[in-house]
């Protein structure tokens, strides 16, 4: 049972930067999609970047050109560097690994941005 535990939350003024981790704890054999989603209040959770069977990322069009996904396999971990943060980018963010073992999220981590 993997769990995820993520970081680099916070508040940033619009045209800032964070860049947020989700360190998987457990041994991951097989990665099918590795990846961040984000939920701002009244709406559904949306897909923001992912990796899928280590293929090239997919990035929500709302994010493009700003955000860039990465991973580190040998420490199980997936980053999100956003750059250029914009008031409409708050919400909570979740990490979510799918393996041969099962689909796992994170927590969540909150991101504000203010005007």
């Amino acid at each position: 049972q993997l769990q995820l535990v993520e970081s680099g939350g916070g508040l940033v003024q619009a045209g800032g930067s964070l860049r947020l981790s989700c360190a998987a704890s457990g041994s991951i054999f097989s990665r099918y999609l590795m990846g961040w989603y984000r939920q701002a209040p009244g709406k559904q959770r949306e897909l923001v970047a992912v990796i899928t069977n280590g293929k090239s990322p997919n990035y929500a069009d709302s994010v493009k050109g700003r955000f860039t996904i990465s991973t580190d396999n040998a420490k199980n971990t997936v980053y999100l560097q956003m750059n250029s943060l914009k008031p409409e980018d708050t919400a909570v963010y979740y990490c979510r690994i799918i393996t041969d073992t099962g689909d796992f999220w994170g927590q969540g981590t909150q991101v504000t941005v203010s005007a």
